[in-house]
């Protein structure tokens, strides 16, 4: 039937068709997947445990000597998305005030692009870059959680937050990329998981989406998503190629909303920066954008990979 053949035809479709199948199930036969026992914990409850996995073979592959380089495209990245979020939420605020422009909010704008899918970039990176690109993700987790959120609106008294958030994204990769460098066996023994395991913790994390939220949030929250994808995706890409990368397509794959981001308004609305009207309004537009993001991302991931491939072999 060369069932995998066309779902890899798909861009990103190892980790796309998973999601969207589970995001399927979620919404219209969620108790399918709550059933319990070995069921539940791998289509809807796994997903961290299974990228836990998918990160520590990926850091199995990356030698000594790229370690550097894994880093500084992690920072580069993670500025990129953080300065583009800010500085546009900011100019909406000072403009339109705390409702935004046709009700996007300025909170959702900001949790929106500063706010990236680890687990996304990671699967696109390792299908589009290397070792290296998906390395990057242990800077990128930074901004995956409310903290730079918090930072840009003038929040900061939960600055523990990304500190635990980053050292729980990087022990998985750092103890691969040990194990990997001590014995070049055990990076190729690994090498599968990077592939393997991707539609395992895709599924799962779609399993955590509801179509239905995104006709709630409407308009609105589509055109959040397509924002998110087109200037935090572009703004990836340039900086990559401003670096010099091996494929600067690989940046397009931060043009994504994580769907903890959902619960940021939640958080701000608790520390009393925010009104009840403007955290309703936005978390059903980042509840939208997450799933917006998910679809776009990889297309354009995969369109300006081949582009770049392209233009290298003449």
């Amino acid at each position: 039937m060369n069932i995998l053949d066309k779902v890899k035809k798909v861009p990103g479709g190892l980790m796309i068709i998973p999601l969207l199948i589970g995001a399927f199930m979620n919404t219209f036969f969620p108790q399918s997947l709550e059933i319990g026992g070995f069921t539940t914990a791998t289509f809807k409850t796994g997903a961290n445990a299974l990228l836990g996995a998918f990160l520590f073979c990926n850091g199995a592959q990356i030698s000594l000597k790229q370690a550097g380089i894994s880093l500084k495209k992690g920072f580069a990245l993670t500025l990129i998305k953080f300065l583009i979020g800010a500085g546009i939420g900011w100019l909406v605020n000072l403009i339109f005030g705390e409702i935004g422009f046709l009700t996007i909010t300025p909170v959702a704008i900001i949790a929106s692009l500063t706010n990236s899918n680890g687990g996304l970039y990671a699967a696109l990176a390792s299908e589009y870059g290397d070792s290296t690109d998906v390395g990057a993700v242990s800077i990128l987790s930074i901004n995956d959680g409310p903290f730079l959120t918090m930072v840009a609106l003038g929040a900061t008294g939960i600055a523990k937050i990304p500190f635990i958030a980053l050292v729980a994204t990087i022990v998985p990769i750092i103890i691969g990329f040990v194990l990997g460098n001590l014995d070049e066996k055990i990076a190729k023994f690994l090498k599968p998981g990077t592939e393997i395991l991707i539609p395992f913790f895709a599924f799962p994390l779609g399993a955590n989406l509801d179509f239905k939220n995104l006709l709630a949030a409407g308009i609105p929250g589509i055109l959040l998503g397509i924002i998110c994808t087109l200037l935090t995706g572009l703004g990836g890409y340039l900086i990559m190629k401003l670096l010099k990368v091996k494929n600067p397509g690989v940046g397009w794959a931060i043009g994504t909303t994580a769907g903890n981001s959902v619960g940021t308004p939640a958080a701000l609305l608790a520390l009393g920066a925010i009104t009840e009207k403007v955290s309703t309004l936005a978390t059903g537009q980042l509840t939208a954008a997450i799933i917006v993001t998910a679809l776009f991302a990889p297309l354009l991931t995969d369109h300006f990979s081949k582009k770049h491939a392209k233009s290298q072999a003449v």
